[in-house]
């Protein structure tokens, strides 16, 4: 669902700077939801969610039922995370939104070549997650993230609320100050819908020809795109 009037982008950035100020570094959860359902429509909010589980999707619909959870379907996605999408869309008070990329995976090798992802990893994300995601966004004036302080050193800074110059919105991480441990308890009690994989191994789930599992105790991250010197798919930095 697109707004049909978004607020300027200066307005937006006080704001965000404004709610930076407001909120505590480790501000629950229903806190930094509360202050944005008292800022933003739900129209003008999307969730970006990776299907790994539903715990961000939950609880932002519990203040802003119908939001619009956005999933960046690349066509490189394991068939748990495609069959944990749909559970997400049929159970929860969300309005889910593939966002694809302008090319399909057969589009892209006949343009680029077979196996972009191995040649050239930072460049498939930016065709098949980057962009399709930055022009998705431009129809709202928030965004949130399932992005976690305890995921990597890339990550331990991460804000509860920043205004993201690169995408023109407002970023809300909700869940930064939660463990690993608390986002499966809190999935657990609330019987949300989980991807089976994050028990058999992939604690970090993406595009399935570049995760891998990983080892007990190693870096969660540490399975994404394992064997290459890259980290992030490019959304977050």
């Amino acid at each position: 669902m697109t707004v049909t009037t978004l607020r300027s982008h200066a307005e937006l950035q006080t704001i965000a700077e404004s709610g930076a100020a407001e909120l505590a570094w480790d501000a629950s959860a229903q806190e930094v939801i509360a202050w944005v359902a008292r800022n933003f429509a739900t129209q003008a909010s999307a969730v970006a969610c990776s299907m790994a589980d539903a715990v961000l999707p939950a609880l932002v619909a519990e203040q802003l039922p119908g939001v619009d959870v956005l999933f960046l379907d690349t066509g490189y996605h394991f068939p748990e995370t495609y069959a944990t999408r749909n559970e997400v869309a049929e159970n929860l008070r969300v309005n889910v939104v593939d966002v694809l990329p302008v090319n399909t995976v057969a589009e892209q090798d006949a343009r680029h070549g077979m196996d972009l992802f191995a040649r050239d990893p930072a460049g498939c994300c930016a065709l098949r997650k980057v962009e399709p995601l930055h022009r998705s966004l431009q129809g709202y004036e928030l965004w949130f993230t399932g992005v976690r302080r305890d995921e990597g050193p890339t990550r331990t800074n991460t804000p509860l609320v920043v205004w993201d110059e690169k995408n023109g919105l407002v970023k809300v991480n909700p869940v930064a100050t939660w463990s690993y441990e608390e986002l499966i308890s809190y999935s657990d009690e609330n019987l949300l819908p989980v991807n089976p994989l994050l028990s058999q191994g992939y604690p970090s789930i993406g595009c399935a020809p570049c995760t891998k599992k990983v080892a007990p105790g190693a870096d969660p991250r540490s399975g994404r795109w394992a064997g290459t010197s890259k980290t992030e798919c490019g959304l977050h930095t």
